[in-house]
């Protein structure tokens, strides 16, 4: 099978082809707008080069004659894209997956690409990353023991010296000091982007002050786990400094201020790097479930992950790297367009967690 790799220079794309490009079963094609600048970053893999800009006029035309059995999305931030290249794959005969984050590309993705998906009988994924293709993959497993779930809490904390991609920190700035809905307390309530300020453990990095962020799982998961009265989702800074400087930004947006900090990605990025020194060498992600077991009692069950800062951005590709090749050797057949729930078992994803030394803990309490 042909897979185009769309972004696959960047921070995450270049870790998709490098873990496809081993496969017998797969012809990997790195695709980007200068791939005369990441080759490099190659040597001794089998892969092709294709110069492809996802933004231009005749992207779909461009894309076809590339003949793609499967195309995969890696070029973010999605906040701000439309669904021309999903369609564009399908219109190719291809099927497709992205590593997209945003919430409403996400949770939209389905309505607007499923007719096409339908008619090319291909199957199309959103969200094939960390949320919330791993997230509910983690909630699947642990809600097995328990009969209802009330409450959800899911964190990452990214480590301060590991790889950071100009799409990403983007992402994240483009929410910050936004209003948006997360569930609490059974209710649809106001939350603003990294403001919301929690004290969170997670397990081998010790407490650190978490913030909220907008994803896809706010507004899936009330849905796919019915029942749920709270679903709340932070992310934390490694470098306090770094993280109350976002927290300030965020405030100064929230309460009127036109700061497109945004726009200041590539700088912001390079002044965080600035602050390795400071970091650690680990990452984090805790989910945290609530609810009542079967026989009536409560219960709080949490999941960590640990991870070395410089294999932590493996999770993010994870999940697209093992559907592509479910989808090489013909393991998943519906058509259709979907957000990426319930194509992945969690013990799918701890095969690739043994390969980099990832780690988990899940701890069980009473409430």
């Amino acid at each position: 099978m042909r897979v185009v790799v769309i972004g696959g220079y960047g921070n995450f794309g270049a870790r998709v082809c490098r873990a496809l490009s081993v496969s017998p079963a797969m012809e990997v094609v790195a695709a980007g707008r200068h791939p005369e600048r990441g080759q490099g970053a190659f040597d001794g893999l089998k892969l092709q080069h294709v110069r492809l800009d996802h933004s231009e006029h005749d992207f779909p035309r461009a894309l076809a004659r590339l003949a793609p059995g499967l195309v995969i999305h890696c070029a973010g931030p999605f906040q701000s894209q439309d669904y021309r290249v999903a369609l564009a794959a399908l219109a190719a005969g291809a099927h497709y997956l992205d590593l997209a984050d945003g919430r409403r590309f996400v949770t939209r993705f389905p309505y607007y690409v499923h007719p096409a998906a339908r008619e090319a009988q291909r199957l199309a994924i959103s969200g094939a990353s960390s949320v919330p293709a791993l997230s509910s993959a983690v909630i699947d497993s642990l809600s097995a023991r328990l009969s209802q779930i009330e409450e959800i809490q899911i964190a990452i904390a990214p480590g301060q010296r590991a790889p950071r991609g100009e799409a990403t920190v983007a992402a994240v700035l483009g929410y910050a000091g936004r209003r948006f809905k997360w569930r609490s307390g059974g209710a649809w309530r106001d939350a603003w982007g990294w403001q919301e300020l929690k004290r969170l453990r997670f397990y081998g990095l010790g407490g650190r002050w978490a913030a909220a962020c907008d994803v896809p799982d706010l507004e899936l998961f009330p849905k796919r786990y019915p029942g749920v009265l709270t679903m709340e989702f932070r992310a934390s800074l490694e470098v306090g400094a770094q993280q109350f400087a976002l927290w300030l930004a965020a405030l100064l947006r929230r309460r009127g201020m036109a700061l497109p900090i945004e726009r200041w990605a590539k700088p912001l990025a390079r002044i965080a790097s600035w602050m390795d020194a400071f970091g650690g060498d680990l990452a984090g992600m805790l989910v945290n479930v609530t609810g009542r077991r079967p026989d009536g009692s409560r219960a709080r069950i949490e999941w960590h992950l640990t991870a070395d800062a410089q294999h932590g951005p493996e999770i993010p590709c994870m999940a697209a790297i093992l559907l592509a090749r479910k989808l090489a050797q013909g393991g998943v057949a519906q058509p259709g367009a979907y957000s990426c729930m319930g194509f992945l078992a969690l013990p799918e994803f701890e095969t690739e967690f043994a390969r980099w030394r990832i780690t988990t803990v899940v701890r069980e309490s009473a409430e």
